[in-house]
């Protein structure tokens, strides 16, 4: 809880508007989703997993191939039920916590594969 306190306060310096925190699907929780609207620019819609470790290292390494796809089927429900949400560019972002609060972001960590 004090990981996604912290990568919250992270993202509302870094500009970020917090939409939905522990976002519940029939395909798993997303911790976060956020909107960061700039001028000129288009929208754009951050799915956030939240890693906390005592290290960056080990946080980095605790996104597997199996959470990656859960993440992605989650965001495809939750972009279905908020269909006002402005969703010009859409990512998936790590947001990773080690032991003192330190808080690293991995942009565009993952992409839904194309299966064919």
């Amino acid at each position: 809880m004090a990981a996604e306190e912290a990568a919250c306060a992270a993202l509302v310096r870094d500009g970020w508007t917090i939409l939905l925190r522990r976002a519940r699907t029939p395909s798993g929780e997303i911790d976060i989703v956020a909107e960061k609207l700039e001028p000129g620019r288009e929208a754009l819609l951050s799915f956030i997993e939240v890693k906390a470790r005592p290290v960056m290292s080990q946080a980095a390494a605790s996104v597997s191939g199996r959470q990656q796809e859960r993440l992605v089927a989650a965001a495809q429900i939750l972009i279905g039920r908020h269909p006002d949400w402005s969703h010009g560019c859409i990512r998936f972002d790590v947001l990773l916590v080690d032991a003192a609060g330190m808080v690293r972001r991995i942009t565009d960590a993952f992409r839904q594969m194309d299966p064919s």
